[in-house]
């Protein structure tokens, strides 16, 4: 029994400490964020200077509405596309789900410099200029694998038999997918949907080799300001952390008022 219990702490300190180990940071810069001076090491005082500097700081905004737009836009196509493509070879020979699979892992597997060098000779063989199209191509490639990762496993644990049944009963093929598949697979399209999103807004290396000039997501801008000490990142860093917690908030909120909505009906 003594032992357990040893074993029972041991287990909450070790647990405490990793929780420590990666909120710290987070915390630090959310209070620092609200520092009166540039210092990064001591706090002087309660100051909203440098969330006022954001956001008369045109630069700052300016990659702030590039890296909302692209992401918001890479994980609207990337879900449609993945999603569909992950219907479909559910529904394909065992050869051909089995063979785009291994191509649709490639970007996965592959580290984001061997992407962003691809990415980067694929435009220019094309003489494509980049910019802000190329930065979003560059992005929804390498989302629609994580939609297809997170859908393609919920399909695989539908029956096989659903849409004949549905189609039985007076359904189109349409409506069987719309009413039928759809519903049954959403917490995976929702998942592929938020990893696309943060997967895109995160994003540093093929962003930066897929760019052009004036075109900057907060990744680029962050590197090129990493020089030299500018406290108006812990702001948008605190902004960006806000947004990401409410939004995973409503993710997770939705299904239990949803569930509890069922019940009373």
């Amino acid at each position: 029994m003594d032992e357990n219990k040893k074993t029972g702490i041991g287990s909450r300190i070790i647990l405490a400490l990793t929780l420590l180990f990666f909120y710290f940071p987070i915390f630090y810069i959310i209070v620092f964020s609200f520092n009166d001076s540039r210092s990064l090491t001591k706090f002087s005082g309660f100051s909203l200077r440098w969330y006022e500097k954001m956001f008369s700081d045109a630069n700052m905004m300016q990659a702030v509405i590039y890296t909302v737009l692209i992401a918001l836009i890479a994980t609207a196509v990337s879900t449609v596309v993945g999603t569909v493509t992950a219907i479909g070879l559910s529904k394909s020979s065992k050869v051909l789900t089995a063979l785009v699979e291994r191509v649709n892992d490639l970007p996965v597997m592959n580290p984001d410099i061997v992407t962003a060098i691809n990415l980067l000779m694929f435009f220019s063989v094309l003489a494509v200029k980049k910019g802000f199209l190329t930065m979003l191509l560059a992005h929804i490639m390498f989302c629609i694998p994580y939609v297809m990762l997170s859908v393609t496993p919920k399909l695989r644990s539908l029956d096989p038999n659903l849409i004949e049944a549905a189609m039985d009963l007076g359904a189109t093929p349409f409506q069987a997918l719309t009413r039928v598949i759809v519903p049954q697979i959403r917490p995976g399209i929702i998942s592929g949907a938020l990893i696309a999103f943060t997967m895109s807004f995160d994003d540093f290396v093929i962003s930066y080799f897929t760019t052009g000039n004036g075109v900057n997501n907060i990744s680029i801008l962050v590197y090129t300001m990493s020089k030299r000490v500018n406290p108006s990142i812990n702001a948008l860093s605190t902004i960006v952390i806000l947004l990401i917690t409410v939004v995973l908030g409503i993710v997770n909120l939705i299904p239990i008022l949803h569930e509890r909505r069922m019940k009373r009906r």
